[in-house]
């Protein structure tokens, strides 16, 4: 069992205190799209976007660019799928067609076009009409757990867009998917437990929670979140964070491995979480904001700044095959070079969203804006373990006290996914979309959740009766946090 030297301390992060964590969803009821995208942000991306606001024109700059955002992509969908040496490796081919899905539907969403959807449904249709095995070396565990909650991404973004054969889908995910990525965080392919490193967990928890989702299943969510907080793996939060420091940062345990994992790592777990926070359940805040400590620490240490690490040692192999044991004792060189679209979504949360102090997180954020997607990080498959284009997908402005309390309220059985503000083309229900001037927004008033033109950290409606509420907020918000401290909460 991993074995952790010195104490971890806990400590209270700079900047304002955390906000509320948001309402759990009640069960059996999710809202739609929720993975890593709402309809909230669909809107603010739509509405940013046709305004020629930065960075967001930015960002979906990028975006339009990748070869995999283009609506002449045409599927290879393949019965069986390899990954793993020693094996006929087709991977490749399915890793391309996820991100080509993904990026066309984040593209219909933003532009309206409905071409992009038509090739996202089709594309996926493609692959659950003849998918029916992952194989090949352990790497079959990291395929289940990285294409699962990327293909289930997708899926989310196209749902119940005309066509779109979710039933299939969903059935696929749960019998292809679902079923390894479950099993590895159970019985981790008969190793020790500590045999593999954090990522091979995040991967699968990450698949579990995004297949519970799209699935309505409340067992697998409720699985993922377990996992992530007290699973035995080194993936679950205090095993793949192991020690906090008196600075408010905590050790990254893979940065005494290498920092490409380290990234990885860190864009998986901030995926986990941003996922469950769209599901109302605050895994950004849990124990202490523990994962702002270790995103803070491997963004330091990124940039080539000095992080301490606490030696650790881990056992390796499989009972009745072989044993070992490896240590790490200090954090890996770095390149401070090194580009992982993972940092705009973690940054935009708990500086925007949670009003927090996360200086290395904003300056990693800054330094690799705007970020791109699978294609734009090189040709091997660690370029697409992430989803990305976070600067036009995550940036926010500051978020209002009262908005700061509460993430979005899952609705049971929402399955319309109209582009949210689009320019042209018709809506999953048939109806044609709004265009972004027009478009209602969750707040109450036009333009999506903020002023058009981004120059303001507050939203526009705020100027009327917004004002009057605002102020009620606050109050309730003073009252609420007088009574905690009157009774010790």
């Amino acid at each position: 069992m991993l074995k952790i030297a010195g104490a971890a301390a806990g400590v209270t992060v700079a900047g304002t205190a955390l906000a509320a964590p948001p309402a759990t969803a009640a069960a059996g009821a999710f809202a739609h799209p929720g993975m890593l995208h709402t309809r909230a942000d669909l809107q603010r991306m739509a509405t940013r976007v046709k305004a020629g606001a930065e960075p967001y024109t930015a960002g979906f700059a990028r975006l339009t660019a990748n070869r995999h955002a283009q609506s002449t992509w045409t599927a290879n969908p393949q019965a069986t799928v390899y990954r793993g040496s020693g094996t006929p490796e087709n991977y490749v081919t399915l890793y391309n067609d996820i991100h080509a899905a993904y990026q066309n539907a984040l593209r219909w969403h933003v532009t309206g076009i409905t071409a992009h959807a038509d090739t996202a449904r089709d594309i996926l249709n493609a692959w659950s009409a003849r998918l029916t095995r992952l194989d090949g070396s352990a790497d079959r565990f990291l395929a289940s757990g990285l294409y699962g909650y990327q293909f289930a991404n997708a899926a989310e973004l196209v749902r119940g867009h005309d066509g779109f054969e979710l039933a299939r889908f969903q059935k696929m995910m749960l019998d292809v998917f679902h079923p390894l990525s479950e099993d590895f965080l159970a019985h981790h392919n008969g190793s020790y437990i500590t045999n593999y490193w954090a990522n091979w967990d995040l991967t699968n928890i990450a698949s579990v929670l995004a297949i519970g989702i799209l699935c309505d299943d409340r067992a697998k969510v409720d699985r993922a979140v377990e996992y992530f907080k007290h699973g035995a793996g080194m993936g679950s939060v205090k095993n793949a964070i192991p020690v906090v420091y008196a600075d408010g940062l905590a050790e990254w345990v893979e940065a005494g491995r290498d920092q490409g994992h380290a990234l990885l790592g860190v864009g998986l777990m901030g995926t986990i979480c941003e996922m469950a926070w769209n599901q109302g359940i605050d895994l950004y805040g849990y124990d202490d904001s523990r994962f702002l400590k270790g995103a803070q620490y491997v963004a330091k240490w990124s940039l080539g700044g000095d992080v301490p690490y606490t030696s650790n040692t881990r056992k390796k192999g499989a009972p009745g095959i072989w044993s070992g044991s490896e240590t790490a004792s200090a954090a890996a060189a770095v390149d401070p070079a090194m580009a992982r679209p993972i940092w705009a979504m973690i940054a935009n949360h708990y500086t925007k969203r949670r009003g927090l102090d996360a200086p290395h997180l904003t300056k990693i954020a800054a330094r690799f804006a705007p970020e791109g997607g699978g294609g734009d990080y090189g040709p091997n498959s660690g370029g697409y373990d992430q989803l990305g284009f976070g600067t036009l997908a995550f940036t926010r402005s500051r978020a209002t006290a009262a908005e700061a309390t509460a993430s979005p309220t899952p609705t049971a059985g929402g399955s319309g996914t109209s582009p949210s503000g689009a320019a042209s083309g018709a809506s999953p229900s048939g109806g044609a979309s709004a265009t972004p001037s027009s478009s209602a927004s969750p707040l109450g008033g036009k333009g999506g959740d903020l002023a058009a033109t981004g120059s303001s950290d507050l939203p526009a409606w705020t100027a009327a009766t917004g004002v009057a509420a605002l102020a009620g907020g606050l109050l309730l918000l003073r009252r609420r946090d007088r009574a905690r401290r009157d009774t010790g909460q």
